[in-house]
């Protein structure tokens, strides 16, 4: 898997990342945060709008007598994956700023 341009970047690498449990944290507190703190904003942005898009068209193709969670299934979804996604990268670069900047 080729890393984003964001995380190829040496410089990017030079100055220590958060911790990927806060990361991890703030992306399930606030959706799509977590790729902001990250330092991929524009990742964060597409999760934020592909949950509202989902949640939107499951909302309009379930019945009202659906729970909360099944009407907004799809934004719920992809939500999921963005926490997983923003736990991820945060990781990845903690790891490798860990092997460039042994302190």
């Amino acid at each position: 898997m080729k890393p984003p341009p964001e995380i190829a970047d040496r410089s990017v690498l030079e100055r220590r990342p958060l911790n990927p449990y806060l990361i991890l944290a703030i992306a399930i507190v606030l959706p799509g945060a977590g790729h902001v703190f990250s330092g991929m904003p524009g990742r964060g942005l597409v999760f934020v709008f592909f949950m509202l898009l989902f949640g939107w068209i499951t909302f309009h193709l379930t019945t009202p007598d659906q729970s909360l969670v099944g009407r907004y299934a799809g934004g719920l979804f992809v939500y999921a994956i963005s926490i997983m996604d923003a736990y991820k990268w945060a990781r990845l670069r903690w790891e490798l700023s860990r092997k460039h900047n042994p302190a």
